[in-house]
């Protein structure tokens, strides 16, 4: 009798638990933004390799091995994953206030009774006793005005902002394995330019001291050949030391402590990967920070709805069964159970402003992190514009410099052969050397940026790639989500609904 009853009162509230209420505030829609038909400079051949292991193409293994061990020792990854993992912890807690809550206690007494009190204990009776106390105790909070959702709705966008910054950590990490190798090929050859000129600067100083000694040259000559020796000799250790903290740092980068780096392919050998096509709007699906913000945006719209929440009322049914008993033996009998049900709504009736407060920081975030998304949209259509300009441009500067190294070459073998008949001085010599010193230093320099500008255009289209390189990395602990598959249009993790 006393269960049916319980189920006549508590059957009403139940329903409209079990109708789910409503939900207010804003539902998401993704903003409209202007988007670009084409990007401002287009370059005339293209290939679609956006979604592939772009790092291969350089067809270094060195590089690849780089690479692979990067994605499962840097820590940078590591506490990426780790925080997609935190995150996913706060979302299921968060979703948990949706359902019952249920706690089974036990507890046990020895007391006595005041024998002078308001009550008195009968003669014979003895004032020390025992209680026992078996409950299972439950407490539901129903979400009528869908607060709890939007909480959830907000960890759940928060599980794949972290995701997708778990990606662009990884986007970020490929880039700077790539960039830090080509720079370091790049100091290495730089570094057997100066040498080779130094060598034949010793030859020519060691001639230039021959001929001084017979009277053959002047003193002039011979110091102009030393200075210009040793100032080339300068530049040794300079490169030395920056080949050094190179090392150091794609080290770290790879998750080691510093330590020498092996080499593959000379810089010179290195291949050129094909320029990757795709649209401006591509770029709202496959940039993982864009996908991140956009999430961002999710999540504080999501919490709109729940500071409104906090302007109704908040139902919740407790329930508690059990039994009392100050005999151990008599627990479980009947005269010693007891239960009670009971339900609650409370409703705000004056806060001093405090809900009114939380609405206008919710609105206000919620503004910000549409601005944060808008601005990071038009920031990834100029870094993609800045990069295919900077690929165009360094290869058109190397060209140059290839054919100015080559005139170079020429104008040194004819000034040498002009001074050594006598129709020149050896300051036409010197000139010729410092200048092809130089223009082989920059041009170096300029194979490398055009490298580099490439890897700096992969990084700003973004694209699959950053799935197979996640799936290159350390394996996500068994606690954690599982790997987020791609999806259109949003490739986020994938969370429990």
């Amino acid at each position: 009798m006393r269960a049916a009853a319980f189920v006549r009162v508590a059957a009403p509230v139940l329903l409209i638990g079990l109708l789910n209420g409503c939900l207010l505030g804003p539902n998401y829609e993704r903003p409209k933004v202007a988007v670009p038909a084409t990007y401002r400079f287009a370059y005339p051949e293209v290939a679609d390799v956006a979604n592939t292991t772009w790092w291969e193409q350089f067809d270094d293994p060195v590089l690849n091995d780089l690479v692979k061990t990067a994605l499962e020792n840097n820590l940078n990854v590591k506490q990426a994953a780790a925080r997609v993992d935190e995150f996913m912890g706060q979302f299921v807690s968060t979703r948990s206030a949706l359902f019952p809550q249920a706690s089974v206690g036990f507890s046990a007494a020895r007391e006595r009774a005041s024998q002078d009190g308001p009550t008195p204990i009968p003669a014979g009776v003895s004032p020390v006793f025992n209680e026992f106390q078996p409950s299972i105790s439950a407490f539901w909070n129903i979400d009528l005005f869908g607060q709890v959702r939007r909480e959830t709705e907000a960890a759940r966008a928060n599980v794949n902002a972290a995701e997708q910054s778990h990606r662009a950590t990884i986007l970020t990490l490929v880039a700077s394995v790539a960039t830090s190798y080509i720079t370091l090929r790049s100091l290495d050859m730089q570094l057997e330019i100066a040498q080779s000129t130094t060598a034949s600067r010793a030859d020519s100083v060691h001639v230039f001291t021959l001929r001084q000694q017979f009277g053959q040259t002047s003193d002039m000559e011979l110091a102009q050949s030393q200075s210009d020796y040793a100032a080339t000799k300068a530049t040794i250790p300079q490169l030395e030391q920056q080949i050094g903290q190179q090392e150091d740092a794609l080290s770290v980068l790879l998750g080691s402590n510093p330590e020498p780096i092996l080499r593959g392919r000379a810089l010179v050998d290195l291949s050129t990967p094909a320029v990757p096509e795709g649209m401006p709007s591509e770029l709202l699906e496959r940039r993982p920070d864009l996908l991140q913000a956009e999430q961002n945006l999710i999540a504080e719209n999501a919490l709109i709805g729940a500071a409104r929440a906090l302007y109704f009322p908040q139902i919740s049914l407790t329930g508690l069964f059990g039994s009392v008993s100050t005999q151990f033996s008599n627990l479980f009998t009947g005269p010693a159970r007891v239960w009670s049900f009971a339900g609650s709504a409370v409703m705000p009736i004056f806060t001093g402003g405090n809900i009114y407060g939380q609405n206008k920081q919710a609105e206000a975030r919620q503004q910000e992190a549409l601005f944060a998304y808008e601005n990071a949209i038009r920031v990834a259509f100029q870094q993609v514009d800045d990069a295919l300009l900077a690929v165009q441009k360094s290869r058109e500067q190397f060209e140059i410099q290839t054919q100015q190294v080559g005139s170079l070459r020429k104008y040194l073998r004819l000034a040498r052969l002009r001074y050594e008949g006598g129709y020149t001085s050896y300051l036409e010599v010197l000139d010729a050397e410092r200048n092809l010193f130089s223009a082989e230093l920059q041009q170096t320099q300029t194979r490398a940026a055009t490298l580099t500008n490439l890897v700096s255009l992969y990084m700003a289209m973004g694209g699959g790639w950053v799935v197979q390189a996640e799936e290159m990395s350390v394996p996500q602990p068994a606690s954690g989500p599982p790997p987020a598959q791609p999806a259109t249009p949003e490739p986020v993790a994938q969370v429990p609904q």
